[in-house]
């Protein structure tokens, strides 16, 4: 073997986004299915370089993710943070969006690199809100369902033309949340999805 053959960097990878997804507080699931460790392994490096190395502020989340659309809706500042990490998902090529506004993924199914885009664009978004609402898992859940075009899709705001998350079953008065909490289009500029 070379100095500079690595057999196990895909492995190391893998235990990088799982300890990375981990400090996020994802469930078992959501990392299996980005890295494709098995939950035994995942919860040893939960025990190993969490829980026993007196990082006890990272919980481990039990049950299934959340799937609820209206956490997204609920409020103008949760849509305005669901608006952002959409925008950023683009950012991170995780998401595309044609010219009649049907957003698509540009993975097939996710691995390691989604997971590190993910995480990415996740850490942003924490940059870029003081007050976050949204869990990793509601953001993995919000990639999911954008991309559906189901439940959820994006607007076009009839004021400023910037693009939102809407739940597709409720009354939308086509404003977006940043005009409707009244932020200035310079501010904005970092949160609309174009």
């Amino acid at each position: 073997m070379r100095l500079t053959d690595d057999r196990y960097a895909g492995e190391r990878r893998q235990f990088e986004l799982a300890l990375r997804m981990i400090g996020h507080e994802a469930r078992t699931r959501t990392i299996r299915e980005c890295t494709g460790l098995s939950d035994d392994r995942i919860r040893k490096l939960y025990s190993t370089y969490f829980r026993n190395a007196g990082r006890s502020g990272i919980k481990r989340r039990r049950g299934k993710s959340p799937r609820q659309v209206q956490h997204y809706v609920r409020n103008p500042a949760n849509q305005l943070q669901a608006t952002t990490l959409v925008a950023l998902y683009c950012a991170g090529l995780l998401l595309r969006i044609d010219d009649d506004d049907t957003v698509h993924c540009r993975w097939p199914r996710p691995d390691v690199d989604f997971g590190h885009r993910l995480c990415r664009a996740y850490e942003t978004y924490l940059v870029l809100h003081e007050d976050p609402q949204l869990s990793f898992e509601w953001a993995w859940n919000l990639l999911n369902c954008i991309a559906w075009n189901d439940e959820l899709y994006l607007a076009v705001c009839d004021r400023c033309n910037a693009r939102y998350v809407q739940d597709a079953y409720a009354l939308d008065d086509r404003t977006c949340p940043a005009c409707d909490i009244g932020i200035s289009s310079g501010t904005l500029a970092g949160h609309s999805v174009r």
